[in-house]
């Protein structure tokens, strides 16, 4: 155990679920990838596993590296990644490329390795840190005025990112909202940001209707709201209709590791609806299973919030954690046709790197909080207690009595 505490600092527990859910992912993901073997690497299944392997294995060097740090660093350094994210984001825009379908410009490829990188998940992240260091300070919120920098960077890194990801962008302004209302900003001036929010919004589809080719993204969301709205319309539902029979035909233990059925008709069956496919296979047990697991990761998540002893360690922690836990609600709730398909991945067992590595850097933030803020009021303790113990006689009498 002592040696498991020098190399893996922080919440035990929370390493140990880690570690069960990414094990965990390496059957689904395998099987969610079949089909797309098949369609387009002519049956080589064996590389959509080594590539999960190689994701996960990355993003644990960046989760291991990131617990080692101080978060106070980590919250210094998110004044440089906010811009530079900012600057990727604005590639991205003009000069992205589309993968896996998608008819965005969501992606840029890093030179020399050849890796495709979804500059949203990054920003998204830098944006949330730079947020938590923002508030940390003691600062007078009675104002309006005084948000102007906070609003300033969320509405600049929105705005990159909405032509081409609505899902995200929503997502987003959701995780920047609850960290907003966390650090105290008081309601008077929430309601102002939500009403200008949807004013923006609205008109930034009217000058998409007005000039299209600003962005193609305006139809693909009215189709999915149609789609969710309007289940009457086979051919516009048949994604969630997939899903649903998916889960149905699961039933209580599933139909085994591998034989889901539905994987080989699902658009985006390793990444969008890879929880249908898990149900499919593990069925209702395996399936609330999961469920838990990611409910007691939740638990973590605010047990250390909690437990944090300072406001800069409390919303660092809510801001790492915020995105886990939305992406996860939301894409079992597309899979169980509670949402309309947004494109959100399930941590970990969602293909895709940048998801993977976002995820693991954000954990490795909340690691860095559950060990660096209890280290430091354990040294303080102890410096206090040493400086006590070094007091002349009289004067430790004095101070007794």
């Amino acid at each position: 155990m002592n040696t498991v505490q020098k190399y893996l600092k922080g919440d035990l527990l929370l390493w140990g679920l880690i570690l069960i859910l990414m094990l965990a992912s390496f059957l689904p993901s395998y099987s969610a990838s079949s089909s797309l073997a098949h369609k387009f690497s002519g049956g080589n299944t064996f590389q959509f596993l080594t590539k999960h392997l190689f994701h996960l294995s990355i993003g644990a060097m960046f989760m291991y590296v990131v617990h080692r740090l101080n978060f106070r660093l980590i919250g210094k350094l998110s004044i440089l990644f906010l811009p530079a994210a900012i600057v990727m984001l604005f590639v991205t825009l003009t000069q992205g490329t589309e993968m896996g379908g998608a008819n965005a410009s969501r992606w840029v490829r890093v030179p020399f390795i050849g890796v495709s990188f979804q500059t949203s998940a990054f920003a998204s992240l830098a944006l949330l840190v730079w947020l938590a260091k923002w508030f940390a300070k003691p600062r007078d919120l009675s104002t309006f005025k005084s948000l102007s920098y906070p609003l300033s960077a969320i509405a600049i890194t929105l705005g990159f990112i909405l032509p081409a990801d609505f899902s995200t962008t929503a997502v987003i302004f959701a995780m920047s909202l609850l960290l907003l209302i966390v650090a105290g900003v008081p309601w008077k001036h929430m309601w102002k940001i939500l009403g200008a929010s949807i004013v923006a919004l609205f008109m930034f589809i009217l000058i998409v209707l007005a000039f299209p080719g600003i962005s193609n993204r305006v139809a693909t969301w009215k189709a999915r709201i149609v789609n969710f709205t309007d289940q009457s319309d086979e051919d516009g539902s048949y994604q969630s209709d997939l899903s649903k029979m998916a889960i149905a035909e699961g039933q209580l233990f599933g139909k085994g590791p591998g034989k889901s059925v539905q994987k080989n008709f699902l658009p985006q069956s390793n990444s969008d609806f890879v929880f249908a496919v898990i149900t499919e296979e593990y069925g209702l047990v395996g399936a609330t299973s999961l469920i838990l697991f990611f409910g007691l990761l939740f638990r973590r998540f605010i047990r250390i919030a909690k437990r944090a002893h300072t406001k800069l360690g409390t919303l660092l922690v809510l801001a790492a954690a915020s995105g886990i836990i939305i992406q996860t609600i939301v894409n079992m709730g597309v899979a169980t046709n509670l949402f309309p398909v947004t494109g959100q991945t399930l941590p970990f067992f969602s293909a895709g790197g940048s998801s993977i590595w976002m995820t693991c850097i954000a954990l490795g933030i909340i690691l860095s909080v559950s060990h660096t803020d209890v280290a430091k009021i354990i040294g303080d303790s102890a410096q206090e207690i040493d400086e006590s113990s070094a007091l002349p006689a009289d004067e430790k009498e004095g101070s007794n009595g």
